[in-house]
């Protein structure tokens, strides 16, 4: 089963889940595992992908690899609101599927918002 970690050590994930509701947010959940453990972890996430995209306020998520013999990975899911995605996160189904990645997987799920930068981002 996957461990978790914070990415933050100050606001933890459950910290965000409480916050008052605002959307659409972002989640970027960055994955390590052991190189015997890359399919593994693919194909758990796939399975959670799957699920989540069922769930109400899914928008969308892609999977990213680091290079050059890396194994880290990045989720980002976007999700209408922080309700939508506490709701489908702590189901008791997804809870069950995270069971499924491999033991030396961990995770750093957080929650963001976009900005506004002028000149360089839209909100």
């Amino acid at each position: 089963m996957v461990a978790f970690r914070e990415l933050n050590d100050s606001v933890t994930l459950a910290d965000q889940l409480q916050s008052p509701d605002q959307g659409p947010v972002v989640l970027i959940n960055v994955f390590t595992v052991d190189t015997k453990d890359e399919d593994a972890l693919v194909t758990a996430w796939s399975r959670d992908a799957d699920f989540l995209r069922t769930q109400p306020g899914y928008i969308s998520t892609q999977l990213h690899k680091g290079i050059g013999g890396s194994t880290t990975f990045v989720n980002y899911a976007i999700w209408e609101s922080v309700e939508s995605f506490r709701n489908a996160f702590t189901s008791a189904e997804f809870q069950e599927r995270i069971k499924d990645y491999p033991d030396s997987a961990i995770a750093a799920p957080h929650l963001f918002k976009k900005l506004a930068v002028p000149g360089h981002c839209v909100a």
